[in-house]
């Protein structure tokens, strides 16, 4: 969707403040907003995908506010009370409702190293054929969706190559919506500076962007 949240090639926003030696969470709160994430995920009432349009849903003034875990912490709660894990009343008074039946833990911490280690690859073992062939010359589809896509803004409507085909993945714009997972080639995708950004831009600088099957259309 377009949104705040879609910064690539967005003007205005100041230089990336990198701090050497950063640590992993700065704040303890952090950490815990990521456990909490990895903890209320393996009751499987959303994917990550739809974590990703929460998120998105956040209002411009309250997204360009918040920290990064802020934004996860507030995309978290609206998706719990939404599938109904808890209650807006519980979470505002951090108390359970009377008579809220106590269920048992989808993720305990023992499981948590196995977890961490296998992951959750959107990769799918499915016979679906490809569109576009490596060294074959695309274009991105110029798409403005109301709901969820990964295909940035500053990309759409220009010419790339297709670099590498990584294989058959999830389909993240329909996933999110609990429309399906419409698995389809996902490929990396080389566009020229110049044809991003005009003749300003390097000519020996190139962007690489992970897209779609539904994203592309023959150049």
């Amino acid at each position: 969707m377009n949104s705040v949240h879609d910064m690539g090639g967005m003007h205005g926003m100041g230089a990336i403040q990198y701090e050497k030696n950063e640590p992993v969470f700065p704040e303890p709160w952090e950490a815990r907003v990521f456990a909490l994430n990895r903890a209320v995920r393996a009751w499987s009432k959303w994917t990550g995908d739809a974590s990703r349009h929460a998120v998105e849903l956040i209002p411009a003034p309250e997204y360009l506010r918040m920290s990064y875990y802020e934004q996860r912490l507030h995309a978290l709660v609206e998706l719990m009370v939404k599938s109904g894990l808890v209650t807006r009343a519980e979470v505002e008074s951090g108390k359970l409702a009377p008579g809220s039946p106590k269920a048992t833990p989808a993720l305990v911490a023992s499981d948590v190293p196995g977890m961490v280690a296998k992951g959750k690859p959107a990769t799918r073992e499915v016979p679906v054929p490809a569109r576009f062939t490596v060294g074959q010359q695309v274009r991105a589809r110029n798409l403005h969706p109301t709901g969820h896509t990964r295909l940035p803004r500053y990309v759409r409507g220009k010419p790339g190559t297709i670099y590498l085909d990584h294989g058959v993945h999830v389909f993240p714009d329909t996933n999110a919506h609990s429309l399906g997972e419409n698995p389809q080639h996902l490929y990396s995708v080389r566009f020229a500076a110049r044809d991003l950004w005009g003749d300003q831009a390097s000519a020996r600088t190139a962007v690489y962007l992970d897209l779609w099957d539904d994203y592309l259309e023959h150049a």
